[in-house]
C-alpha cells in the first residue's frame, strides 16, 4: 500500500477526525498509487493516521477509516449495515407512510464520496470520487447482502458526479437487477404522498429527499392560502401544499420534463386540476412579474447558486435579489420558505443575504423558524461542511 506522508504539523485535522487530506498538506507520496487506490496516511514522524482513497486534486485523500485494521473484506457490508441501522433509528426503515430515504450521505456516514438513495427497493448510487466509482460493484454486492430479497435493483448514476478521468467508464446503468424487475418509473411514498421518481433521467438521483421535513412544514402552513412554488422540480412542495388545504398552487420551473412530472404527480394524488397551475418558465422572471399580494405563501428553493468558493460573492447577490423579489411580492401576513443548497454558502452568510433582501423591501419581517436537512442527510460532527442545506421561514407583515 502506498503511503501519503504529511508535512510537519499538518496532521492536526486528522487527529480531530476530519475526513479530508488536502494536497497542500502532503510532503511526499511513497509509492505510485493510482487514483482511487487505498493509501495509508502518516505524520512526518511516521505515525499512522488513517486510510483513504487517493485522488489527484485539492482533496487528495478521502478518509475511510482511522483504524489500520478496519478495511477487511466485509468493510462495505459493515458500513452499509451501520447506515441502515441509523435510518431504522430515524424511523425511516419499513415506515408505513415513507418508503424512500437517503441510505448513505458521504462523510455523514463515514463514506466520503458516496451517495446512496433508496426508493422502495431500488438503490441509486452516485460516486463523487474515483475511489468510490472504482468500488461501485463491491458496494452493489454489499447492498444485496444488506437488503436481501427486498432489493429490486442497484442503479449507478455517477456519470455526472464522478471526476472525469481517462479510463473510467462513466456510463450510467444497472449494476444489479432482481429477477422480474423491469426498468420503469417508480411510485414512492413520502409521508403518505405518492410521487413518480425517474432516476434515469431526473436530476440528482431522481428526487430531492433532503426536503422531506420542510415539505411537511409547508403542509402545516398551507391551509386556506394561495401558494407559489418556485424552482418546483417535480412538485414536492406543491403536493404537500395541496394536501395541506391550499386554495391554489402555482408551480414554476424552467424544465419542461420536470413540469410534466408535476402535473402527473398532482393527478396521482387525486387533487382537482383546478387547484393547481404549472408554468414552464424562468422562476426569477415569474416572481418579479407576479401581482403584488397574489400569494400568501411562497417557496423559494433554487438550485445551488455557488458550486465553488470562487462563485460565492455572485451567489450571495443572487440570493439577495431573489429573496427581495419574493418578500416584496408576498401578501401581508404571508410566509416565505427560502432555502440555499450551496455547500459553500454557510448559514450566517445566507441569513445575511436574506436580511439584506428584507431591508431592501422596507417590510417588517420575522424569522419563524430556521430550517435544515433531515436526519438521513446526517452531518459528521467532525465535518461541518456537510451541513449544506439551510433555510428560513419568514413571516412578512
Amino acid at each position: 500500500m502506498a503511503k501519503v506522508i504529511l508535512k510537519r504539523g499538518r496532521e492536526e485535522s486528522l487527529r480531530r477526525f476530519h475526513p479530508w487530506v488536502f494536497s497542500g498538506a502532503i510532503a511526499q507520496v511513497s509509492g505510485q498509487p493510482a487514483e482511487g487506490d487505498v493509501v495509508g496516511v502518516y505524520s512526518a514522524e511516521g505515525e499512522f493516521l488513517a486510510l483513504g482513497h487517493y485522488q489527484v486534486g485539492s482533496i487528495a485523500v478521502r478518509i475511510l477509516s482511522f483504524d489500520a485494521e478496519v478495511l477487511a473484506p466485509d468493510f462495505w457490508e459493515v458500513m452499509l449495515r451501520r447506515a441502515l441501522e441509523a435510518r431504522r433509528t430515524f424511523g425511516l426503515v419499513d415506515a408505513p407512510r415513507t418508503n424512500c430515504y437517503r441510505l448513505v450521505h458521504g462523510e455523514g456516514d463515514n463514506l466520503p464520496g458516496l451517495i446512496v438513495d433508496y426508493y422502495d427497493g431500488v438503490c441509486v448510487m452516485q460516486a463523487h470520487s474515483v475511489g468510490m466509482f472504482r468500488a461501485r460493484r463491491q458496494i452493489a454486492e454489499a447492498l444485496v447482502k444488506v437488503y436481501g430479497d427486498s432489493l429490486k435493483a442497484v442503479y449507478d448514476k455517477s456519470s455526472g458526479t464522478a471526476p472525469f478521468k481517462a479510463g473510467l467508464d462513466l456510463v450510467d446503468g444497472y449494476i444489479f437487477k432482481a429477477e422480474g424487475f423491469s426498468d420503469r418509473e417508480q411510485v414512492v411514498l413520502e409521508n403518505g404522498h405518492p410521487f413518480l421518481v425517474n432516476w434515469t433521467e431526473g436530476q440528482k438521483t431522481g428526487f430531492f429527499l433532503d426536503q422531506r421535513e420542510n415539505r411537511a412544514l409547508v403542509e402545516r402552513y398551507s391551509n386556506g392560502r394561495n401558494v407559489l412554488n418556485l424552482f418546483c422540480y417535480t412538485g414536492g412542495f406543491s403536493i404537500y401544499a395541496l394536501g395541506g388545504g391550499a386554495l391554489h398552487v402555482d408551480s414554476v420551473d424552467s424544465s419542461a420534463r420536470a413540469m410534466a412530472l408535476v402535473d402527473r404527480n398532482v393527478a396521482l394524488s387525486g387533487f382537482e386540476a383546478s387547484r393547481h397551475t404549472s408554468y414552464c418558465t424562468d422562476a426569477i422572471d415569474f416572481v418579479k412579474a407576479a401581482p403584488q399580494g397574489k400569494y400568501d405563501l411562497m417557496i423559494v428553493d433554487p438550485p445551488a447558486f455557488a458550486k465553488h468558493r470562487g462563485a460565492l460573492s455572485n451567489a450571495l447577490r443572487a440570493y439577495q435579489r431573489l429573496n427581495a423579489a419574493a418578500i416584496a411580492k408576498v401578501a401581508p401576513g404571508g410566509l416565505v420558505f427560502t432555502f440555499s443548497c450551496s455547500q459553500v454558502v454557510d448559514k450566517e452568510s445566507f441569513a445575511l443575504a436574506v436580511f439584506s433582501a428584507a431591508a431592501q423591501t422596507g417590510r417588517s419581517v420575522r424569522i419563524l423558524d430556521r430550517l435544515c436537512q433531515p436526519a438521513d442527510h446526517s452531518v459528521n460532527i467532525y465535518h461541518p461542511e456537510g451541513e449544506y442545506l439551510k433555510g428560513l421561514l419568514l413571516y412578512v407583515e
